[in-house]
């Protein structure tokens, strides 16, 4: 699966490197035996915007966008990789992620799926687990949106992130990402067509399997 996740990542036209961050030897091997770039982080990190940070500082980067793409996600599509760095050619935007529109109503009810909604500028403005937004009048026009797990920061943004303390909505939804929306900092979304399956829970292996 990670080797998929790398070489999918390679055919992003706007990524300039790629790189495994892992604090499991397991992984760290399996990278360098087909050869690819890796590095060992810290076991201590809470999410993999902290461990993003990690590497930037060993790297001593001047890079300054950095995508977090989780090894999680099989069939992320290089696309999309592209798609999130696009979000950046707009000097406002310093965090940025992707959504995609789902009809599923048996797949949003799940809360391994997040959900997302977002202002008519497409920025967000709550992730959940839950469905949102509660459909109290079905008007027929108020879409749903999934939330792909793929992240875009600014360098300097990233530093301020991972200095953040822990905040009650994401301590209740377990969700970085609210830590951030209930600390002020916009995060602008784009959309994406493509299908994105993670392997967040055993049943998914089986979903993987189906769908290819």
């Amino acid at each position: 699966m990670i080797r998929r996740v790398y070489e999918q990542a390679q055919k992003a036209v706007q990524l300039e490197d790629v790189i495994v961050a892992t604090d499991d030897e397991r992984i760290c091997d399996e990278v360098r035996s087909f050869g690819g770039n890796v590095l060992m982080t810290s076991a201590n990190h809470q999410n993999g915007t902290e461990r993003c940070a990690e590497v930037l500082d060993l790297m001593r980067s001047d890079a300054e966008v950095i995508i977090n793409i989780q090894g999680d996600e099989p069939f992320i599509h290089p696309q999309q990789i592209d798609t999130l760095a696009a979000l950046f050619e707009n000097k406002s935007c310093s965090i940025g992620t992707l959504i995609r529109r789902c009809d599923d109503m048996a797949l949003l009810e799940r809360p391994s799926i997040i959900k997302a909604t977002v202002d008519i500028h497409f920025k967000a403005l709550y992730f959940s687990r839950s469905l949102i937004p509660f459909q109290r009048n079905d008007n027929g026009i108020t879409p749903f949106y999934k939330h792909i797990g793929i992240y875009g920061y600014r360098a300097d943004i990233l530093r301020e992130l991972v200095k953040l303390k822990p905040s009650p909505l994401e301590l209740c939804e377990s969700l970085e990402q609210l830590r951030w929306l209930e600390n002020g900092y916009n995060v602008h979304t784009a959309l994406t067509d493509h299908e994105s399956i993670s392997v967040d829970v055993p049943e998914d292996v089986e979903r993987i399997i189906d769908f290819l």
